[in-house]
Formats: structure tokens, C-alpha cells, sequence
């Protein structure tokens, strides 16, 4: 058995396509080779209908982006996690206003500690995932430490590593410094701008090899996920496939 950890795709890179042929683009993805799939909140297809084909693949689920879990949005959650045999799931977003000050990113916690406390209660592991502006020195101490320190311990970060560079810190260094807590990376690539258009990865400006290598150690899942691309986005999402794996990267199923 090969030690390098698998290759997963969030789900959200494809959304337009899946949104016009969703089993014509699983089927490409699977023939690409990826060992698992993210589904995020917006499918269109239902939890049930979308593992019965992912299954029907031989797709494994890794994860799940949510949406918050307030009273409106739980019966939905714990039912895709269900259909998806999934612990961990992740809260995909949280507005750049809550973490602009320290007693911000307090109450943030605060909120993330208490939707933590449904996860438990159900059996779930909570994530949540970053983007560049949850990361940063604000005044005078690291924010990266004041999440940490003010998160429960069992909710785990799920480090998108493009973002964080974007947000003008080192990802690789991050990525080391979480360690064990960060068991599911999201790879991206490209020009490390907020509004720039990805790449597939190994071709931008992101050090995808000290990124691996930081977590060599303590990721359980590579994610590839292009928020948008200039390029055909399911050539982007293969070419980041042969990639990580052409370079010895990452582990695929061909």
C-alpha cells in the first residue's frame, strides 16, 4: 500500500457542468482516476441520488461542505451525511466581518464551538474551511493561534492552502504548524490573487511540493478544488489530477 495520501475533488470546481449533465461528469471525473468526491451544499442532485451513483463508480465521499447548521438547515445535514456514510463535514464559509477584529473572531468561535456541540450530539465531526481573510496578525497576535486556542479541540481546520497564501502567509508553514488538526487539505493553483483566475495545479505560483511534504505526516486527503478557471474546467481538474500524481505527489486509483 502506497503512503502517499489519496486525491479527492470538491464537487464545487464542477458545479456548472454537474448542474447540466451531473452523471456524464461524474463519469469523467471517476475515469480520472480521483479515489473520492466533496459534495458541497448547492447539488442539485439529492444526497441519496448522487451516492447511490458515486457508489455505482466506486467513488469513496471524504467530507461534506454544510451550510451552518442552524434549526432550519439540521434534518438536511444529518440526512446527506447518512446517505454519504460521512463523519467529518465542513462549514464552507464564514463572512470576512467576523473575523476583522479579535472580539470578532471570538464570537466566530463561539458560533463554531455551538454548531460543534450538534456535530457531537449526532455523531459528526465539524470542520471549517478558510479563505484568506481568517488568517492574519491582527493586533499584534496571530489569528491562526487565537482560532486555535478558542476552538474546541475536536473541530478540525480544513486548510485551503491556495487562501491562505493569498492571504499573504506561508500555506506550507501553516499546514505544519496545524499538523494533525488539519486532516483534510483543499490544493488549488494559480496567480495568488483574491479575484484571479486558477490554474491547474503545478501550474501557477503556489508550492504545492513544500505544501505536501509540510504534511506529509498528517493529511489523510489531497482535495483539489478550482474555485473558477480560465480554461475547461474538467481539463483543469484532470490535469491536476496527472499532476499530483506524475509527480509522486499523491495516490489515485489509475
Amino acid at each position: 500500500m502506497s503512503d502517499l495520501v489519496p486525491i479527492a475533488v470538491q464537487l464545487y470546481s464542477a458545479r456548472e457542468q454537474l448542474a447540466q449533465d451531473f452523471v456524464g461528469t461524474m463519469r469523467r471525473i471517476a475515469d480520472m482516476g480521483y479515489v473520492a468526491v466533496e459534495p458541497y451544499g448547492g447539488m442539485h442532485e439529492s444526497p441519496q441520488e448522487a451516492a447511490s451513483l458515486f457508489c455505482e463508480l466506486g467513488l469513496e465521499v471524504c467530507s461534506s461542505h454544510i451550510p451552518f447548521p442552524d434549526e432550519s438547515q439540521r434534518d438536511g445535514i444529518l440526512a446527506a451525511a447518512e446517505a454519504y456514510g460521512i463523519q467529518r463535514v465542513c462549514i464552507a464559509y464564514l463572512p470576512p466581518e467576523q473575523f476583522s477584529t479579535v472580539e470578532a473572531i471570538k464570537r466566530s468561535c463561539e458560533q463554531l464551538n455551538r454548531a460543534g456541540e450538534f456535530a457531537r450530539a449526532n455523531g459528526l465531526q465539524l470542520g471549517y474551511h478558510n479563505h484568506w481573510w481568517e488568517f492574519k496578525q491582527l493586533d499584534g497576535r496571530s489569528t491562526v493561534d487565537l482560532i486555535l486556542g478558542e476552538l474546541e479541540g475536536d473541530i478540525f481546520l480544513q486548510i485551503d492552502t491556495y487562501w491562505v497564501q493569498v492571504g499573504g502567509l506561508d500555506a506550507a508553514g501553516i499546514v505544519q504548524q496545524i499538523g494533525a488538526r488539519a486532516p483534510l487539505l483543499h490544493l488549488k493553483d494559480g496567480p495568488l490573487t483574491p479575484e484571479g483566475d486558477m490554474t491547474a495545479l503545478g501550474q501557477g505560483n503556489i508550492d504545492i511540493p513544500g505544501i505536501v511534504a509540510a504534511s506529509a505526516n498528517t493529511a489523510e486527503w489531497h482535495i483539489v478544488e478550482l474555485d473558477r478557471c480560465a480554461t475547461d474546467m474538467l481539463q483543469a481538474l484532470e490535469d491536476s489530477y496527472r499532476y499530483l500524481t506524475g509527480a509522486g505527489l499523491a495516490r489515485g486509483r489509475i
